[in-house]
């Protein structure tokens, strides 16, 4: 590691001298205070040693900048902030395409296929081209945990969702669970308690266990619905965050300092990852003994969400061109024999 770091502080001096310093104001989406936020907060501070002073990152929690999501959007492409580290799926009603750049309904669900998509199939490189578009450049997505559903009823089967008034981020997600009767309302997380313990909806959709347990919903809830065995969550397992950064500041940064970034991202996001993975199984043992119990839909439950998912998939492909492109790559990976969640009779018609 010293080795490392050495050449790493190498790389940024020319003649001796380091360059003079860029500063990034880069805001989460995470809540000061949070696993997520912490983690981003050391990830950010270890940017200024590994570039040797040249490029230093600012972190900001969620709305200490910009109030709101649609708020940071705008400061990014405006060059308020040089960056942001959002759910790559809050952007669905500004970008379309974005709705396939982390998981969906029923679609690509272990974490190494989203990898293999983004830097072995060239998603990665179509994804820069989208985000030109806006002023912004995506560096890279980061890996995160999946998305889980707490309730105050147990929910054994999608019947059991019929009539229930839900939490869920909106888009797709929230059009597919509306074929199972349910009654879907958009929150921001820190409305999410509150409207629990209420009892003005009766189940929530948010991050993972380490942070909902945080969050403090083992208080307002008794049950968590998990998919089959090995499956978090069957509508968003793959919850991708990203580093995007607006596109004048990183056209202005030295190459050097773009590679160094993006290769930082690449590792944050198992970083990230496996330390979110570690906190969710000592949430769940929490969780149990707070008394919350675990249900798990079915194989079968698998299979029904993803055919009334798949209409909802071409819905969003047909936005735009960009959304299709997106879309037309993950779908000949998902009917690839390597993956196989879709053959020509489950897209027959469409």
């Amino acid at each position: 590691m010293a080795v490392g770091a050495a050449l790493c502080g190498a790389m940024f001096m020319g003649a001796g001298q380091a360059h003079a310093a860029t500063t990034w104001k880069i805001q989460s989406v995470w809540d000061a205070g949070t696993v997520g936020y912490d983690l981003f907060e050391e990830w950010c501070e270890s940017i200024e040693e590994k570039s040797n002073g040249e490029l230093i990152f600012k972190p900001y929690p969620a709305k200490s900048v910009a109030a709101d999501n649609n708020a940071l959007f705008d400061a990014v492409r405006n060059g308020v902030l040089q960056g942001m580290n959002p759910f790559t799926l809050y952007w669905s009603g500004k970008i379309p395409a974005s709705v396939f750049l982390s998981s969906y309904p029923a679609g690509p669900d272990q974490p190494h296929q989203w990898d293999t998509m983004f830097y072995s199939l060239g998603m990665l490189e179509k994804t820069r081209e989208i985000y030109k578009k806006y002023g912004l450049f995506y560096v890279g997505p980061i890996q995160h945990d999946a998305n889980i559903i707490h309730s105050k009823k147990p929910v054994n089967s999608l019947a059991d969702m019929k009539g229930m008034k839900m939490r869920v981020p909106g888009g797709m997600v929230a059009e597919v669970f509306q074929q199972f009767g349910v009654s879907t309302v958009s929150l921001p997380g820190s409305d999410i308690f509150p409207a629990l313990e209420k009892g003005t909806i009766d189940a929530a959709d948010y991050v993972g266990p380490a942070v909902n347990y945080e969050l403090g919903f083992s208080q307002v809830t008794d049950y968590i619905m998990f998919g089959p065995p090995g499956v978090m969550s069957i509508y968003q397992p793959v919850d991708l965050m990203d580093l995007t950064v607006n596109l004048r500041a990183w056209n202005n940064l030295d190459p050097k300092l773009q590679a160094l970034v993006e290769e930082q991202v690449r590792s944050y996001s198992q970083t990230h990852y496996l330390t979110i993975q570690k906190r969710n199984i000592e949430a769940m043992e929490k969780f149990k003994a707070d008394g919350n119990q675990v249900t798990r839909l079915s194989q079968e439950d698998m299979e029904a969400f993803r055919q009334k998912a798949i209409p909802i998939w071409y819905n969003w492909a047909n936005k735009d061109e960009d959304a299709k492109a997106i879309f037309e790559m993950q779908l000949d990976y998902m009917m690839n024999d390597t993956v196989g969640y879709i053959d020509e009779e489950d897209i027959k018609g469409m």
